[in-house]
């Protein structure tokens, strides 16, 4: 036994000892094994708490109007994907645990996922110190503009943009590309990722300064405006007069040194002497890059660029997406997606191309519409190959495309303008009119509104641009080329000679084209013009105007262009008129303005078709011979002539057809033939019997005489839709004007008795009292007469200023019901006598129920503003007061003795009340001494200069809206 005992124990031995073994290394492996579990769990226990401390902190920054740093929310989404993750990953580990299921084979290649796991969950928490902070403040101004993320080639250049402003060796950039490739939209694509993403810049610009500047004349006019561009975006005031350039460079210069700016430069032409312009070198003001965009790639050398890109068309997938969504889901349509890319590739990726297609195909259906599309563009051949014939047939497609024969004359008539330029829109429809565009039976509202319509029409089809500045559109370059391509050489029907903004000095005989029925050399520097012309019968259109060297007219020049309808000399040097003008008898537009030596205008008599006659701002003496037989004459300017001005008696009231007339803001005055005093209500009389007469602006010397309150009277004023009348001096004109939708009186310099002028309260919008004493009496006298024509419901803004009327009642005169029912805005500056506003409310009743700003500037003895009680018990609709530098002034309002304080409801006196600024107010106390008054809506109080105020009001200070004090 024992032999056999010893056998099998060495038999036994070596198992038993690698058994041991294993079960040692299994518990070793185990004890690692749950360690890197632990390991885990703690690690992403700290992922977790700095993911809900970056939350909270972001929270609190986005409430103060700060904006999240790049990658803090792309931050937070991963570390919460990574959290599932985790957590899936150790349900399913233990899972197998449980269920036995777990072999050694397994458990290396869970340690490798649970390794990777806590790799990745130490990364996020290093990613996620942002030692910037989370949230940054927006440093530039959104600048409208398409965004492009589904072109890569767009996002690529997007993002290369974006590292190039991050680089610190990178001073000057370029880009660089053919018209139409989406330069602009490059641009406003990076300010887009500038707004969102400011401080991903390693050294943020405080400001962003975009100037489309287009140069093509290398003019020292062009640099002047680049520099009061960059003026007008700093806030500063800068020289105009000539020979100020160097000046105005100095200026920009040391204010451009204390900012860190981004100068982006658009659409640049010719190279641009920065030290010219007073724009710091980049390359040794660390502070600041350039961004520049131009066609040629000359321009980005010449002007020393660090790097050059280069914009290149679309790609056939991105051309598609683009027309997609252009076209809208019509171009997804199983019969229609086959056209819809032919007509993509025949756009051959030109963003602009495809923009203008496709937008001119949204929403047809129907085959036979895109194959005729599709057949047009593949058969048109411009007049040259290259660059023309990959970009103009689209373009001209679409113009064909265009819905009417007008509408396409429309267009074609923008490009008589130079390219780059405005166009206003009022401008442009009078033009439209007078060729005979729009219907001339018409009404110029509606006239107006036809044309309006044409406009958008154009800008649906894009082939009209929104211009920065309000009522002006542009042509898109391209677009512009396009159009003087059609209209040189395609369409005999509107053929154009189109010499505009080039600085032509002369024009030769030779380039006068016989079949023109279109010309335009309108902003060029001409001095002259040939004596004689080969006849244009045709031509119906010339432009001149913005040539101001150009000092005479040709007598045979006009004589050659007998048809014309349009003639546009605005601007230009004249200083008088061939008599051959008396010869246009087709004339239906003549502009004049802005000629400020034209002394004298020919006779007119013969011009019996002529509807629209402009002498704004010319130096004429007299208004011309034959005036009175333009009885087709609807639109009439005569404001701002520079010189006293004679005007036959009898001559306004024979314009029967007169819609428009403007006679104001002259700087001399109007006097009637053969009497030496002014018009007053001579031209009054003159203007009431034009029945067709919606829009007036005139100035009278005095108060018509015999007028009364008749039924005719009030309805003929009544039927003026816009008008402004000046009464008295001029000279005292307030600046405080309202918009030119108004309904306007500005009486100044007048003194009044007993007056009856109710009848200009009663269609006025605003009514403005300048320099004006014996207000007191006019208001009783308008009070007397309120029973019978009751109240002014038009009135919405009222302006007194410069009186040292007090408005004490002198009778008793109880007004029963309120005269200014619907007043919103009220000023009172400079009134030397009143001492509280009641007293005016109380002559005209007022309950300043829909009052909304009140202003108070320079009234020395006004003691408070209004007194609340029973006849104005709150203002309910009141939401801004500014009172100014009055030295009496104690407190903003008082109770009145009729009505106890205690009864009014605190928040219901000032409900809507959110700015409040006081300035120079040495004795002003308290906002209300009696009682106790919430400011429930308070954003914004300013107080400046009020030494004796020693308290703000504690609802003002604890108001949830108050965001400044």
């Amino acid at each position: 036994m024992e032999v056999l005992a010893a056998i099998v124990s060495s038999l036994l031995a070596e198992p038993l000892k690698m058994l041991f073994t294993t079960i040692r290394s299994e518990i070793r492996n185990s004890l690692n094994f749950q360690s890197y579990f632990d390991d885990l769990d703690k690690e992403m226990k700290g992922l977790t708490e700095r993911r809900d401390s970056v939350k909270q902190d972001l929270d609190s920054a986005e409430k103060i109007g700060l904006v999240p740093r790049p990658g803090v929310k792309d931050w937070l989404i991963e570390v919460n994907k990574v959290e599932a993750d985790v957590k899936t990953t150790k349900a399913e580990i233990q899972e197998s645990f449980h269920g036995c299921k777990f072999v050694c084979g397994s458990r290396e290649n869970i340690k490798q996922a649970v390794r990777k796991k806590l790799v990745v969950v130490k990364g996020l928490i290093e990613a996620g110190s942002f030692y910037n902070g989370v949230a940054g403040p927006v440093i530039v101004e959104h600048i409208p503009g398409p965004y492009i993320e589904y072109q890569s080639t767009a996002a690529r250049n997007i993002a290369q943009v974006m590292d190039l402003l991050s680089s610190d060796e990178v001073k000057r950039i370029g880009v660089w590309g053919m018209g139409g490739v989406g330069k602009t939209s490059l641009l406003n694509n990076v300010n887009n990722k500038l707004i969102k993403n400011a401080s991903s810049l390693k050294q943020p610009f405080s400001i962003v300064i975009w100037i489309t500047v287009s140069n093509k004349l290398e003019e020292l006019s062009d640099l002047k405006r680049v520099q009061k561009e960059i003026a007008c975006r700093l806030m500063m005031e800068v020289e105009a007069n000539e020979g100020s350039i160097g000046r105005v460079a100095i200026q920009l210069h040391e204010k451009l040194l204390r900012e860190r700016f981004l100068l982006i430069l658009d659409d640049v032409w010719h190279p641009i002497d920065l030290d010219v312009v007073g724009i710091p070198r980049p390359e040794i003001y660390t502070g600041c890059k350039i961004l520049l965009t131009t066609r040629f790639s000359e321009v980005c050398r010449e002007m020393m660029t660090d790097r050059i890109l280069k914009v290149e068309v679309l790609n056939e997938q991105e051309s598609w997406l683009l027309f997609r969504k252009t076209a809208g889901e019509v171009a997804s349509l199983e019969h229609v997606e086959p056209l819809a890319k032919a007509l993509t590739r025949e756009c051959c990726g030109l963003p602009l191309a495809i923009i203008v297609v496709g937008a001119s195909m949204s929403g047809k259906k129907m085959v036979e519409l895109w194959e005729d599309a599709l057949n047009y563009l593949r058969r048109s051949e411009p007049a040259t190959r290259g660059i023309e014939n990959r970009v103009y047939s689209p373009l001209k497609w679409s113009y064909d495309s265009l819905p009417s024969k007008q509408i396409k004359s429309g267009f074609l008539f923008c490009c008589l303008y130079p390219e780059d330029e405005l166009i206003h829109v009022d401008e442009l429809i009078l033009y439209w009119f007078a060729e005979g565009l729009i219907d001339e039976h018409l009404n110029l509202e509606e006239i107006r509104n036809r044309g309006i319509t044409m406009i958008e029409c154009l800008k649906d089809y894009c082939l009209l641009e929104q211009g920065h500045k309000k009522d002006t559109v542009k042509m898109h370059d391209v677009v512009r080329d396009v159009a003087v391509w059609i209209a040189s050489s395609l369409e005999e029907e509107y053929k154009s000679l189109i010499k505009s903004g080039l600085g032509l000095r002369t024009i030769a005989e030779k380039n006068i084209l016989k079949s023109a029925k279109r010309i335009s050399f309108m902003c060029n520097e001409l001095n002259m013009l040939p004596e004689s012309v080969t006849q244009c019968p045709n031509a119906s259109t010339l432009l001149l105007q913005g040539n101001d060297s150009l000092e005479q007219i040709p007598e045979k020049f006009l004589q050659a262009l007998m048809s014309l309808k349009v003639l546009d000399l605005s601007g230009c040097g004249i200083k008088s008129l061939p008599i051959s003008l008396k010869l246009l008898v087709e004339l239906r537009a003549l502009i004049l303005a802005r000629c400020k030596y034209l002394e004298e205008v020919p006779p007119v008599g013969r011009l019996g078709k002529l509807q629209l006659l402009n002498c704004c701002s010319t130096n004429i003496k007299a208004l011309p011979e034959g005036m009175e037989r333009l009885t087709s004459l609807r639109q009439l300017d005569l404001s701002q002539i520079r010189s006293s001005t004679t005007i036959r008696a009898g001559t306004i009231a024979e314009l029967s057809n007169l819609e428009t007339l403007s006679m104001s803001r002259n700087i001399g005055k109007w006097f009637m033939m053969n009497e030496n005093q002014g018009m007053g209500s001579t031209l009054f009389e003159e203007i009431l019997p034009l029945e067709r007469l919606t829009v007036c602006d005139i100035v009278l010397d005095s108060v018509p005489c015999n007028i009364s309150p008749t039924d005719a009277l009030l309805n003929r004023i009544k039927t003026l839709k816009k008008f402004r009348i000046h009464i008295g001096s001029i000279h005292l004109h307030s600046v405080f004007l309202g918009d030119d939708s108004t309904r306007q009186v500005i009486l100044s310099g007048l003194h009044f008795s007993q007056e009856w002028i109710g009848w200009l309260f009663f269609n006025a919008t605003f009514m403005q009292l300048i320099h004006c004493e014996g207000l007191n009496q006019m208001f009783e006298k308008i009070a007397m007469h309120s029973t019978s024509v009751g109240s002014f419901n038009s009135l919405s803004k009222l302006d007194i200023a410069h009186s040292q009327s007090s408005f004490q009642m002198t009778t008793n005169c109880d007004m029963q019901f309120d005269l200014l029912p619907n007043l919103e805005i009220l000023n009172l500056r400079d009134l030397s006598r009143i001492t509280c506003i009641s007293r005016l409310a109380e002559h005209l009743g007022l309950k300043f129920r829909r009052l909304r700003y009140l202003r108070v500037e320079r009234c020395p003895k006004l003691q408070y503003l209004l007194s609340l009680g029973a006849s104005i018990p709150h203002l309910g609709q009141l939401k801004q007061i500014s009172v100014d530098s009055c030295e009496e002034l104690e407190e903003l309002f008082w109770y009145d003795s009729t009505t106890p304080y205690q009864t009014l409801a605190p928040d219901a006196v000032f409900p809507s009340i959110h700015a409040i600024t006081l300035k120079n107010l040495p004795k002003l106390m308290s906002f209300c001494r009696l009682g106790v008054i919430a400011w429930p809506s308070v954003q914004k109080l300013e107080v400046i200069s009020c030494h004796s105020l020693r308290r703000i009001s504690s609802r003002i200070q604890n108001a949830m809206t108050a965001k400044e004090i």
